[in-house]
């Protein structure tokens, strides 16, 4: 099973990951990564995402496909927020199920790469000072973590 949710409120990670094994015997590893809204050294108060509803989802199901593909994995999820997200909340979740952890561990790094360099988000940072900075690209050593997959 693949999921992807995009949604505007706070998620439960350990009800998610937890979700995922509930009354499964084949499932050998579950990994999953959270990834955080940081303040940046005590610059900022919020990150905000904008996507385009409909093709986010489509994209980033492609490309966990593309993960189910490569890797024997039993389940992926992905859960990723959208609107103002303050310092401190979580932003995604991606979680993969296998047999083994070494597949749950490649998928799960894989569709990270990917959402944080090609996933159609748009992030601007939100300042302390209370003011909307510039929206955000990926950085060098996004890209290049990424572009170890390609091939």
């Amino acid at each position: 099973m693949i999921a992807v949710r995009l949604q505007a409120e706070p998620f439960d990670c350990a009800a998610e990951t937890t979700a995922l094994t509930a009354g499964r015997a084949d499932v050998g590893a579950v990994v999953s990564f959270v990834g955080l809204c940081r303040d940046e050294g005590g610059r900022l108060a919020a990150l905000e995402l904008e996507h385009y509803p409909g093709m986010a989802e489509a994209e980033i199901g492609r490309i966990a496909g593309e993960a189910a593909a490569r890797w024997p994995i039993l389940d992926l999820v992905v859960v990723h927020r959208f609107g103002k997200i303050p310092v401190g909340e979580p932003i995604v979740l991606v979680a993969a199920t296998s047999s083994h952890r070494g597949a749950a561990f490649a998928a799960t790094e894989f569709l990270m790469d990917f959402l944080k360099t090609r996933a159609p988000f748009w992030k601007r940072e939100h300042g302390r000072d209370g003011r909307a900075g510039d929206w955000v690209a990926a950085s060098d050593a996004d890209d290049a973590a990424a572009a170890r997959w390609r091939g």
